[in-house]
């Protein structure tokens, strides 16, 4: 008889959900759930995304071989003191999925401990949605999954974490904490300011101009959707990586002092040149695979607002077994064409479904 590794995960909201209705899914390992909402507990084991509910948080550690805490970072480090005050009798991983790593990673470094081999965390996905309903076991398939090790920690502990992870079929990758804060920050944390700003401008100038709100769709909606994140959460995730934030905020200001002259200036050649490099550089984001970072190949299909619009182009590259990797409706009004955006894992497939779907009469133009 197969004894199956117990899993403690500690926070059960989206990502916490995921992971425990990912790794009960196996059947390879006993889950063990904590939240403070009892509702969410009833609700994640009425629907068997765990095992069994945690009455008493240090007998469940007790039971663990793996600990995940998927907590805001403030409440990760408030676990990680508490787990560090309980005396294991056989070592124990812990980890977290924490967004930004290097106060986590502090924490970690003083850990007295000597069980705890501590392993940082990060699922780099997620949702427009949040909590325990939103849970889905293939939230991470294909995504990056960032480790980030304590110093102490054992490489056959990391080891041990990366197997559990291959369950989520995402893409582990290795990172310091300094190094992965510094690139969230500027991929993921700082847009995110970028684009709550672009909302408050258009608030403001709202004011001025009634028809701002009906206006504002298309991209501005697209630029700024990830300002609709939950508050609380992103205000943690600045607090804790306000020093990188500050620096680009700083770098920010510089490029947008550099882009006024240009424009105050009538440098048209140098405006042309600024934008080109930005649209080259965009362009060619995901275009070769490298790493651990899977590449895809889109196309932009132009479809009338109507019944099965979406479904007929689904099925049609379907019945060639072309599978879409993402999709996406980028512009859409009511009696008007739109545009739909597919993405596909290989140049190959790209290719056949524009030849199948220009066949079948569809406009359609590559992503290059």
């Amino acid at each position: 008889m197969v004894v199956k590794q117990t899993i403690l995960m500690i926070g059960l909201g989206l990502i916490g959900g995921s992971l425990a209705k990912r790794f009960r899914q196996s059947g390879d390992y006993y889950i063990i759930g904590y939240d403070r909402n009892q509702t969410t507990l009833t609700y994640a084991l009425i629907n068997h995304v765990i095992d069994e509910t945690c009455e008493d948080l240090t007998d469940s550690a007790y039971q663990a071989d793996i600990i995940i805490l998927g907590t805001p970072i403030t409440e990760t480090i408030q676990y990680l003191q508490e787990l560090d005050q309980m005396t294991f009798e056989r070592d124990v991983i812990v980890s977290d999925v924490s967004s930004v790593k290097q106060p986590i990673a502090d924490a970690s470094d003083h850990l007295q401990n000597p069980r705890i081999q501590f392993i940082g965390g990060h699922p780099m996905a997620g949702s427009h949605k949040k909590g325990i309903t939103a849970a889905k076991d293939h939230l991470f398939e294909n995504a990056i999954y960032v480790l980030a090790p304590s110093r102490d920690c054992t490489e056959d502990a990391v080891k041990s974490l990366e197997h559990l992870l291959k369950e989520t079929k995402s893409h582990i990758i290795r990172l310091e904490a300094n190094e992965h804060d510094e690139m969230t920050g500027v991929i993921s944390h700082f847009p995110h300011l970028i684009a709550s700003a672009l909302v408050q401008q258009a608030k403001k100038w709202g004011d001025t101009h009634a028809f701002i709100p009906q206006l504002a769709a298309g991209g501005f909606r697209d630029v700024t959707r990830i300002a609709s994140g939950n508050p609380d959460l992103w205000q943690d995730i600045f607090y804790h990586n306000k020093e990188k934030l500050v620096q680009l905020l700083n770098d920010w200001i510089e490029e947008m002092e550099a882009l006024k002259q240009m424009l105050e200036q009538d440098y048209k050649t140098a405006l042309t040149a600024y934008l080109k490099q930005a649209k080259d550089y965009r362009d060619g984001l995901g275009a070769q695979e490298q790493g651990a970072i899977p590449s895809f190949y889109d196309l932009y299909v132009d479809i009338r607002d109507q019944t099965g619009a979406i479904a007929t182009v689904a099925n049609l590259l379907a019945a060639e077994k072309i599978s879409i990797t993402n999709i996406r409706i980028l512009e859409i009004r009511e009696g008007i064409t739109g545009v739909l955006r597919l993405s596909v894992a290989s140049k190959e497939e790209q290719l056949k479904s524009y030849k199948l779907l220009k066949q079948q009469g569809y406009d359609l133009m590559l992503d290059e």
